[in-house]
C-alpha cells in the first residue's frame, strides 16, 4: 500500500471522526489517536508517520496524537521494529499508554503494517485505557510467508532478516530475537507454527481460547 492510498484512507477516517466529534470540540473532549508505524519506519519520519500525525492535528483541532516510539530515539525505534521481541514491545506500549493521562478515557488507534497487529495485541491484552476503534493499514493479522524488499536505509537490514527467515523462522534463537519471525506463518508447517510462534499464534488464539481476548 503506497502513501497515496494511505492518505486517502486516513482522510476518510478523519471525515468520519469529524462527524462524530463535532459536538465535543468546544469542550475539548476529542478522542485522542495513537499511531504505531510499520517495519523499517519510525514514529516521526516526516515522509510517513510524521506527516500523518501532522495531517490529523491540522484537520481535527485540539486533538492529542501519540505516534509511538519504541526506544529512546528514531534509530532505536527503527531497529526495534526488527530486533525487539514483539511481546516486549506490546508490554512497553501498554505501560506507556496507561501512564499517559491524555489517554485515560480511551483512544482511537491507527496501525500500519506490523504496527496494526501489535496494536491489536494491545487491545486484547491491555484493556485500560480502552481502545475504542482500531484501523489497520495493511496489517498482517494472519501472518506472512515471504519477506518484502525495504526501501532506503533499511535495505541491508531487510536483506539480513530475509536470510534469517529463510534459514529457519521457527528456530528458537531466530524466533526469540527477530520480530518478523514472530508473525511468520508457514502454511505448510501449521503444527510447527502453532507450537513455536511466540506472538501471532497467541493473539490469534490458535492454541488456547482466552475469553478476554475476544473483541
Amino acid at each position: 500500500m503506497d502513501m497515496k492510498h494511505i492518505y486517502l484512507i486516513v482522510d476518510i477516517f478523519l471525515a468520519c471522526a469529524l462527524c462524530t466529534i463535532s459536538s465535543n470540540l468546544i469542550t475539548n473532549k476529542t478522542i485522542p489517536v495513537v499511531i504505531w508505524h510499520g517495519m523499517g519506519d519510525s514514529c516521526c519520519n516526516p515522509l510517513s508517520m510524521g506527516s500523518i500525525k501532522k495531517m490529523i492535528e491540522t484537520k481535527i483541532p485540539n486533538i492529542y496524537v501519540l505516534s509511538l516510539m519504541i526506544g529512546n530515539n528514531i534509530i532505536e525505534d527503527t531497529e526495534n521494529g526488527f530486533l525487539l521481541n514483539s511481546n516486549t514491545q506490546v508490554e512497553q506500549v501498554c505501560q506507556k499508554l496507561l501512564s499517559d493521562t491524555n489517554l485515560k478515557n480511551g483512544y482511537n488507534a491507527l496501525g500500519f503494517s506490523q504496527g496494526a497487529q501489535f496494536l491489536r495485541a494491545v487491545a486484547q491484552r491491555c484493556p485500560f485505557p480502552p481502545m475504542k476503534n482500531l484501523i489497520s493499514f495493511g496489517g498482517q493479522h494472519q501472518g506472512v510467508y515471504g519477506f518484502p524488499r525495504c526501501p532506503g536505509e533499511s535495505l541491508k537490514l531487510c536483506d539480513y532478516m530475509r536470510k534469517l527467515l529463510n534459514f529457519g523462522a521457527y528456530v528458537s534463537w531466530v524466533q526469540e530475537h527477530l520480530v518478523q519471525a514472530q508473525y511468520w506463518h508457514d502454511p505448510i508447517k501449521e503444527e510447527e507454527y502453532r507450537e513455536k510462534s511466540l506472538f501471532l499464534a497467541d493473539i490469534n488464539q490458535e492454541l488456547v481460547i482466552i475469553k478476554s481476548f475476544l473483541l
